[in-house]
């Protein structure tokens, strides 16, 4: 973990995870880990860490008492559906209802995000951190607008991860065991869970982060060639291609992580994939909603 961290503000400080998951909760486990106390903000707090401050909290709805005065704060909540009137919502209840709860804006905001907000491109050509966002979906849309709204109320710093794998986060190996049909020229961009933990974790210690930040591996590449790795490695067949075949999906740029980090981890799926392989050879041990490639 970066020594920036036990610097941000002096000493290790107080750090409020909302939405607290999976990715959370291994960012929060690092973080204790060096001293910090981390709060946890989530709907069912059951299976949270015991070293966490557990607050069982629904923002879809006011938050009845005051939340911590912590230091940094990292949002990893997803869109939300449809608010009191049936009407799209996204993050403006949750959001709004975390700023209202806030003894102050803490000095260092991080929101997770998505590439999904750059779906509108797709002619192909490599996008920056400078190109401006493209939704088309409601999904894609409420991501910006979350990025948008955390940025006016919190002042966040924005990471926009690509399909995020690693143990745990197995939906590629599952799809090429089960022989499901998958779009071969689908140009896909992912990040192995351990470098976005890290791209995290540097971002709060960081004198001055970049106000976005794309969190991709180095090797952008076609969906086909991803499965077909995998195939190998597990000594199965490729699985059969989706019909009809069309080219789709984002080339995004990842350099400015690169220079962020220092270097990956896991620079390329390859690299990525056979450690995953080695530590879930069959998938099994990942559950569906654990992981998606945009």
């Amino acid at each position: 973990m970066p020594d920036a961290l036990t610097t941000l503000h002096g000493p290790p400080g107080r750090i409020l995870l909302v939405g607290c998951g999976k990715l959370g909760t291994r960012l929060g486990q690092g973080l204790t880990a060096v001293g910090w106390d981390v709060f946890a903000l989530r709907r069912d707090t059951a299976s949270l860490p015991a070293e966490f401050s557990a607050l069982a909290v629904d923002l879809r709805d006011p938050v009845p008492r005051a939340l911590p005065d912590v230091d940094a704060m990292v949002i990893t909540l997803p869109p939300g559906t449809q608010d009191t009137e049936g009407q799209p919502d996204g993050y403006r209840a949750s959001l709004h209802h975390l700023a209202a709860a806030l003894p102050r804006v803490p000095r260092r905001a991080v929101f997770v995000s998505s590439t999904r907000v750059f779906e509108g491109h797709a002619d192909g050509r490599v996008l920056t951190e400078a190109d401006a966002p493209a939704p088309v979906t409601a999904r894609g849309r409420a991501l910006l607008d979350g990025e948008l709204l955390a940025a006016d109320l919190f002042d966040a710093h924005v990471v926009r991860p690509a399909g995020i794998y690693g143990p745990g986060r197995t939906m590629l190996v599952r799809k090429v065991i089960e022989g499901v049909p998958v779009q071969y020229a689908r140009r896909t961009n992912r990040i192995h869970e351990a470098d976005l933990v890290r791209a995290l974790e540097t971002l709060l210690g960081a004198a001055d982060p970049p106000r976005f930040l794309h969190a991709v591996d180095q090797g952008p590449v076609l969906l086909g060639e991803v499965v077909t790795y995998i195939a190998r490695q597990l000594g199965l067949p490729a699985p059969p291609r989706a019909q009809p075949e069309a080219t789709s999906g984002t080339i995004l740029d990842g350099d400015r992580l690169l220079g962020l980090l220092g270097a990956l981890t896991y620079p390329t799926f390859e690299a990525g994939y056979a450690h995953v392989i080695t530590t879930c050879p069959d998938g099994t041990a990942s559950r569906p909603q654990d992981g998606t490639d945009h």
